[in-house]
């Protein structure tokens, strides 16, 4: 979902009154307690943000790509669709302000806004699809991870690995370093829920199941001599891609405000995923930018409180009982969240920065002496950057459970993988966190003293910006927090070491990772449709779902 799409406006229908007298601190403090729809919008925006940020997580450019087994190849990185520039401040004003006018007149024009609504509605029902689709596919990856961990922790702090090619669970010897095989743990499942397997056959089924839901599925589409697609998936994304349409169709059928908060926080969700600020800068100008629009836009304009209101789409969060409507728009929760995931993204890249090594290593030239009849050998020891292998943090949310022991907040430090992936120090995003909770409080007082709907990004785009450029200042990393950039430039492999002719280091340097991942699968792309044979016949059109092939004890056994 673009940004064009969404409104930035909190209102709510507080019963008529002329006074304008604030309220007292401790009936502000009751009201937002026994009003449940003040704290659904904040605690809702909340969870939305943090869920996009920790979903938008992808390899920092301080860490190196994951390790893969012998014989498997490289997985390819998730990349944003879309970087913003500089000059984006300037536009997105500008288009958002072209389309809520255009939205305005059109209802005006129209009069009755329920034609509008149902086109809105059909179009953003299809639209929302994959988004929440997306959504519901992790979400169900987190309840898998719960069912299937890959590691888990005993009550004396051993930490089990679970081998799902081996079929075993296994620990690591301290002494040697080594994995030892438990062999009384032969049970896909972690701990109590081991007895949910008492018998071998029982056990291989669990096998079979934990495979089907953690290996990743090959979808092939082609159509011959025009297009050969080739991707994987899960088994999850397969799933959630199928709730997601029931519920679309329910929702343009039924336009429950329930089901609408769902289609909008799958769109949110959607837009994290896929949207990159690319900068801090960038995107503290961005927001700025939006923040003149959201101030002109609810104060000295109609079109945005009217579209708001008359506008029966998934472009808002809306909460109400029998008194009062809240409603935030879906661009308090992005515009702000697109730069607080910036920040979990920075605090990742932080994490993995401090983990760089330096190991010495021989650099060997040969020169000719002065008078060319004999060469001079040179011996020199320099140091190179070695990155940590990283930690994908997708299905890891079941490992952190598992891996925290009773009364504790974070995994056991043997579990240095679970750790890396979800308990590294996320300084710049719990300071946004907390700088988005205090703009919606003070929207929340503005709205209960003005009452009159305000415009969010006013007070939540001082809050979060400011929240982390004085978190910068306080650390003293201004500067690393300026520089941070996600356009590629700081994705470098580990070294490159130039010597000159007097066998002297005279400059060390990083040189780009490839960026073109999938390469190697390029000879794939003749297959199917793109394949030309002497056979009589072939494929015109060929779309398949294959799944992971299952190990032949699981098949024996099953």
């Amino acid at each position: 979902m673009s940004l064009e799409n969404t409104t930035s406006e909190l209102t709510d229908g507080l019963s008529n009154t002329t006074t304008t007298q604030a309220p007292e601190p401790t009936a502000f403090a009751l009201t937002l307690l026994l009003r449940p729809e003040y704290l659904s919008v904040v605690i809702s925006a909340l969870c939305i943000i943090w869920l996009g940020a920790h979903g938008s997580l992808r390899r920092p450019p301080s860490a190196a790509p994951i390790k893969t087994k012998k014989g498997q190849k490289q997985p390819k990185e998730d990349k944003f669709a879309e970087g913003l520039a500089a000059s984006d401040a300037i536009m997105f004003p500008i288009l958002a302000g072209i389309l809520l006018i255009s939205l305005y007149y059109l209802i005006e024009w129209l009069q009755d806004p329920d034609i509008l609504n149902k086109f809105m509605r059909a179009y953003l029902s299809i639209m929302a699809v994959a988004s929440l689709g997306r959504l519901a596919g992790d979400s169900l990856d987190v309840l898998t991870s719960l069912v299937f961990p890959s590691t888990w922790v005993d009550g004396k702090g051993t930490v089990y690995r679970i081998d799902s090619d081996e079929h075993h669970q296994y620990v690591v010897d301290k002494a040697t370093g080594q994995n030892k095989v438990v062999r009384d743990r032969t049970s896909p499942l972690p701990g109590f829920l081991s007895i949910l397997a008492p018998s071998k056959k029982a056990g291989d089924v669990l096998w079979l199941v934990r495979h089907l839901f953690t290996e990743e599925w090959t979808v092939k589409f082609a159509m011959h001599g025009l297009v050969f697609v080739k991707f994987n998936i899960k088994l999850n994304d397969l799933l959630g891609f199928m709730v997601s349409i029931p519920f679309a169709a329910a929702y343009h059928y039924l336009g429950w405000n329930i089901l609408s908060n769902i289609m909008s926080a799958g769109m949110c969700y959607a837009t994290f995923m896929l949207l990159s600020p690319t900068s801090f800068g960038i995107g503290t100008m961005v927001l700025w930018g939006l923040f003149v629009y959201d101030i002109v836009m609810v104060f000295y304009t109609p079109y945005m409180i009217t579209v708001a209101t008359k506008l029966d789409a998934p472009i808002k969060l809306v909460f109400e009982n029998n008194k009062s409507v809240s409603m935030l728009g879906l661009g308090d929760i992005v515009v702000p969240g697109m730069l607080m995931g910036l920040a979990l993204r920075f605090d990742l890249y932080q994490f993995y920065q401090k983990q760089i090594k330096l190991e010495p290593v021989e650099l060997v030239s040969e020169t000719l002496a002065e008078d060319g009849t004999k060469s001079v050998i040179t011996t020199e020891t320099c140091e190179r950057r070695v990155k940590a292998p990283f930690v994908d943090p997708r299905g890891q949310w079941g490992n952190r459970l598992w891996c925290t022991q009773f009364g504790g907040l974070f995994p056991v430090k043997e579990a240095t993988s679970v750790r890396a992936a979800t308990a590294f120090p996320k300084p710049y995003f719990y300071a946004s966190m907390v700088g988005y909770t205090a703009g919606m409080l003070v929207t929340l007082t503005m709205l209960l003293v003005f009452r009159h709907g305000q415009p969010a990004l006013l007070y939540l785009v001082p809050g979060v910006t400011g929240a982390l450029w004085l978190t910068a200042l306080a650390r003293g990393e201004l500067k690393d927090v300026w520089g941070y950039t996600e356009d590629g430039s700081l994705d470098t492999e580990d070294v490159v070491v130039d010597v000159a002719g007097q066998s002297k280091v005279v400059e060390k340097k990083d040189v780009e990772v490839e960026k073109k991942a999938g390469e190697v699968d390029k000879k794939e792309g003749k297959e199917s449709g793109d394949k030309k044979d002497d056979s009589e016949s072939y494929d015109v059109f060929h779309f398949s779902i294959s799944a992971p092939r299952i190990a032949s004890k699981v098949i024996k056994a099953t």
